[in-house]
């Protein structure tokens, strides 16, 4: 347990904040422990985790994607349309992660393959789906959504166990991917070293492209889980998506400048920040705080990792 502890300390010190929070708010409001109450975390949680998983791969490859909160908006969308014109809702399972593969490919493309760098690229994607939907919606929600469509027509408890298992199947085949699959190994090289992954016969613009599409593939998958939620999609889904889910990448443990970083530790930071807002809650707290706490986390684990480097803590 020792050695376990002392090999992944920043995964350690997350899962021992996060038991700690839960157990101090438990004492002050006792209802936040509650059956419902958890499940409920649970089920949100899982929509932060999907994107999360992606966005890990991307951080691990010394890139980033602010775009995702309108991709997520724009496959929801797509979704609540498609179903509304006669789309069986299992088809969406399928549709929804290949569309947003699909903006994910055009982010990588125009990153690994006109080498700009990922920030500005997601910066004007973001804007430009954004611009899109209000142009094409006029801020209207998609309503009078077929019966099959809510939670898949499984009825909420059904639905709620589908989403939080399919999310645990995927978490699981990324983690065993991670360690075990060429891609997975690949992804941290290039972060660690672009150019002498390219001398041992890795290709990183390939990589970079496919983290990306992960990503995509991943957003589109949790935007469809998300509206399923709903008896109408909201246009405005997704604000603030890539804060929350960056902000939980790296607090748990992902370097901002690549090449470190653990899927069991991205797990712990979307538990522990998304744990935060409910806390808030019970304790009163104006919930408008969640969004600076996500900032100053950021903030403090960029702090920390810059710290880190400079000590030549590797």
């Amino acid at each position: 347990m020792r050695q376990l502890l002392a090999r992944h300390p920043r995964e350690s010190a997350v899962a021992a904040a996060w038991l700690a929070l839960l157990l101090l708010v438990g004492a002050l409001a006792p209802g936040f422990l509650a059956w419902d109450n958890a499940r409920d975390l649970l089920v949100a949680n899982s929509l932060y985790l999907l994107p999360a998983i992606g966005m890990t791969a991307v951080l691990l490859a010394r890139q980033i994607d602010i775009s995702i909160g309108s991709q997520f908006a724009v496959v929801g969308l797509a979704c609540g349309l498609l179903s509304k014109a006669g789309a069986p809702s299992w088809t969406l399972l399928l549709l929804a992660p290949l569309l947003g593969g699909l903006l994910g490919w055009l982010n990588g493309a125009l990153v690994a393959g006109l080498q700009i760098p990922s920030i500005i690229v997601t910066l004007g994607t973001m804007v430009a789906w954004r611009a899109a939907i209000k142009w094409v919606t006029q801020g209207a929600w998609v309503r009078d959504l077929p019966p099959d469509f809510l939670w898949f027509g499984m009825g909420q408890a059904a639905g709620q166990a589908l989403l939080v298992g399919l999310t645990a199947v995927v978490f699981g085949v990324a983690v065993w991917a991670a360690a075990r699959l060429a891609a997975g190994r690949a992804v941290y090289a290039v972060g660690c070293d672009a150019e002498a992954a390219r001398l041992v016969g890795l290709s990183p613009s390939r990589v970079t492209a496919g983290t990306f599409v992960l990503l995509g593939a991943l957003t589109g998958l949790a935007a469809l889980l998300h509206s399923v939620r709903f008896e109408a999609v909201q246009p405005t889904a997704g604000l603030g998506l890539e804060l929350r889910v960056v902000a939980a990448v790296v607090v748990g443990g992902t370097a901002v400048m690549g090449g470190r970083g653990t899927l069991v530790g991205t797990l712990l930071g979307v538990l522990l920040l998304g744990t935060i807002g409910t806390q808030l809650t019970f304790l009163h707290v104006n919930p408008a705080w969640e969004r600076a706490l996500q900032g100053l986390v950021i903030l403090g684990a960029v702090a920390l990792e810059a710290a880190r480097r400079e000590g030549g803590d590797e």
